[in-house]
């Protein structure tokens, strides 16, 4: 039997250790190759994308985490009477604010004390602090307070709360306070105009901004100062009024607002050379410096927002139409009867018995039945074409937003109740502004100009629309209403020749008429050569004393004769012993 030779132990692991070689499998390594290589086509393609093509979003992306802009505000234009006293200025002050977001991140509440002492310095509750704050956790700004004094926010910075900044903003101030306030007006809380000339012109008075935008870093530190914007401050406003003058005539009506119980009083000044409102206050008032008084009842500027019936402060006009229509003249006489008059299944009446007179006298007495029959001998447009050629009815153009057009009739047939009425002030009304509008008309000589706000350095030029002849003669007749026996002979002012009527009209009401009352006097002085119309208005005064020449012409007597010494007008009138006046027309009249 043949024997096998037996394997040695090295053949073995030697057999065990060859392999099978490896094989290369082409296929294989051309996808993955092709795999790289798209993936490296589409990662090139991807950032040329991104860098070339649509870079704007990663760069708005980056800006928003590293640029900041910075505002800075301009401060608001200066509003001063007309001699340069100021009326209105802005203030440095500053903001507190907070970031929720960080006050938590470095757990800023850990110290409710602090957070507390806060509260405290800025007049809030404290608890209503902490639960605002909580409430607005996820918010990256929020106010705390605005506009606080340089001491307060000295004192906020000292507390050196986490997440809480200063920020620097402006606050106007009026130093005249509650004696313009109606007319200058106020601003909000982020010094744009809410009132008055504040309002009208808040354009110009509002500076442009500057704007300062830097780059920063993560940690807050300026790495690039990318651009800056440099602020212009607003345009200062010069106005026409005096502020002299408005605090005689803020006094006045403000005392007799309590003297009388009076919902309200206003007095309205203008220079008749230039159509200047040289004063325009009312009571009661505010102070525009504390807004807690920025209540609407205070606000109201009456004399361009409240419409009225003028009563018999309308009657010279009535006067004037029938002059300028033909239908009298200074000669004419007028029989009055015995103080009342049956007109269809009405009647007028005379609060006294006038009988026979001329124009002068009826404007003396103020005699309703007088000017009935002068405006029933006239068409009806002939009266309303004077009152509205003198400027009733119409914008008064001192442009304050607010002004009231007041009521103007405009009816296809008139009775002849209605014509009669119209003549004494009521079945219309107009406002203060427009009311002495028309009296600046009457000391122009019939010259009709706009009324200003604004200081002007020319006088505007106004149009003609009555004879100065027909002016001339009823400025005459008005200055007897201040004589003695006359309606307004409490508005005369001594050493000055003064004209000016009376008013007293019922508060018209849905329906009818209240029990209510307006007391107002329009008046013009010095006579001789006019420079100052004025019109006072008592709003629902109490009391028996409520008419016109009981309440207004006292009032009209003290700021008139005021204004003219502070404006050093020379008197036109001495007494009866030693001086004579002579107006422009050369007529010799006895002085008062």
């Amino acid at each position: 039997m043949k024997k096998t030779k037996p394997i040695k132990r090295s053949d073995k692991q030697n057999q065990r250790r060859q392999k099978a070689p490896p094989a290369f499998i082409p296929w294989r390594f051309g996808v993955i190759c092709a795999c790289i290589f798209l993936a490296l086509v589409a990662l090139v393609g991807r950032s040329a994308y991104i860098q070339v093509l649509e870079p704007g979003k990663l760069i708005q992306e980056g800006d928003l985490r590293s640029l900041r802009v910075k505002a800075l505000p301009s401060a608001r234009g200066i509003i001063s009477d007309r001699n340069g006293e100021q009326l209105a200025v802005s203030v440095p002050v500053q903001a507190v604010w907070a970031d929720p977001v960080q006050i938590f991140k470095r757990n800023g509440l850990a110290q409710p004390e602090r957070w507390y002492a806060l509260a405290d310095v800025l007049g809030i509750d404290r608890q209503g602090l902490m639960t605002r704050i909580e409430k607005n956790s996820k918010r990256r700004f929020i106010y705390l307070q605005r506009q606080v004094s340089p001491a307060m926010a000295a004192y906020v910075s000292k507390l050196k709360l986490p997440g809480v900044g200063l920020k620097d903003e402006s606050r106007r101030f009026y130093p005249a306070g509650e004696v313009s306030a109606h007319l200058v007006g106020v601003t909000g809380i982020d010094s744009h105009g809410l009132e008055g000339v504040e309002r009208t012109y808040d354009g110009w008075l509002t500076g442009e901004p500057g704007r300062r935008t830097v780059r920063k870093d993560r940690y807050g530190r300026v790495v690039e100062n990318i651009s800056l914007k440099k602020r212009e401050p607003g345009k200062s406003l010069s106005l026409s009024i005096d502020q002299r003058l408005q605090a005689v005539a803020y006094r006045a009506v403000k005392q007799a607002v309590a003297d009388y119980q009076a919902t309200s009083a206003s007095v309205v000044m203008v220079d008749v050379r230039t159509g200047e409102i040289m004063a325009m206050v009312n009571a009661p008032s505010y102070n525009p410096n504390n807004r807690d008084q920025l209540q609407s009842f205070r606000m109201r500027n009456r004399v361009i927002t409240d419409a009225m019936e003028p009563g018999s402060t309308i009657k010279p006009f009535v006067v004037l139409a029938a002059m300028e229509n033909g239908v009298a003249d200074e000669n004419t006489v007028i029989d009055t009867g015995n103080g009342l008059m049956q007109i269809g299944g009405s009647r007028v009446r005379d609060v006294s018995r006038v009988g026979k007179a001329n124009l002068a006298k009826i404007l003396q007495k103020s005699s309703n039945i007088g000017v009935s029959k002068l405006s029933l001998a006239m068409p009806v447009d002939a009266v309303l074409g004077m009152y509205s050629s003198v400027g009733m009815g119409d914008a008064s153009g001192i442009n304050l937003i607010g002004e009231a057009q007041g009521f103007f009739p405009n009816r296809r047939r008139w009775s002849d109740f209605e014509r009669a009425t119209l003549s004494f002030g009521y079945g219309i009304s107009v406002t203060p502004i427009q009311l002495v509008r028309a009296y600046a008309t009457l000391g122009a000589m019939g010259v009709n100009r706009p009324l200003s706000i604004l200081k002007t350095e020319a006088v505007v030029p106004g149009r003609q629309v009555v004879s100065a002849e027909n002016t001339r003669e009823l400025l005459d007749m008005l200055e007897l209403v201040t004589h003695k026996g006359g309606s307004a002979h409490r508005a005369a002012v001594p050493g000055y020749r003064v004209g000016a009527k009376t008013g007293t009209a019922k508060k018209a009401v849905a329906g009818g008429y209240s029990d209510e009352y307006v007391a107002m006097t329009a008046g013009l002085a010095p006579i001789s050569n006019p420079r100052l119309a004025m019109v006072v208005v008592v709003n629902e005064p109490q009391g028996d004393a409520y008419y016109g020449g009981a309440i207004a012409a006292p009032i009209f007597s003290e700021v008139m004769e005021s204004a003219l010494q502070i404006l050093n007008i020379p008197p036109d009138a001495g007494t009866l012993e030693d001086l004579n006046v002579v107006n422009h027309r050369g007529n010799t009249h006895a002085g008062t």
